[in-house]
């Protein structure tokens, strides 16, 4: 295996163990890390990125983006309400300058609109 190769396989494993991890840790987020994951083992085994597209809980997430950029109105709800609660009991608890609480409010405003930008279907479904 190549450096370039096993620097992707290792990324991949890294991405993907931290996009579990999001699943019970309420600050890490889960879709991104697992969308690298799926790019790290699509750049480096063949056989790795086929197992995470055909995965019982992440398949259908990393088909979706693949193939055709979607995130499902069911994750940008999920999204937007983890993010928004969080924020709300961060903010709550730790008291910022305001420059910082601009540049973080700046920044989860930038992701949002990412994430609600993106279609909710593929093209080829039917609403």
């Amino acid at each position: 295996m190549s450096m370039k190769k096993l620097a992707m396989f290792s990324l991949a494993w890294i991405s993907l163990a931290l996009g579990v991890l999001g699943i019970f840790l309420p600050l890490l987020p889960t879709t991104p890390f697992i969308l690298v994951a799926a790019y790290g083992f699509s750049k480096s085994s063949e056989r790795f990125h086929q197992w995470l597209l055909n995965h019982k809980v992440f398949g259908r997430l990393v088909r979706d983006w693949e193939n055709n950029g979607v995130i499902r109105l069911n994750a940008k709800i999920l999204a937007t309400v983890s993010i928004v609660l969080m924020l709300s009991t961060s903010f709550y608890f730790v008291r910022l300058a305001i420059m910082p609480m601009v540049m973080i409010l700046l920044s989860v405003t930038c992701v949002m609109i990412f994430i609600w930008t993106r279609p909710s279907l593929p093209k080829d479904v039917k609403q």
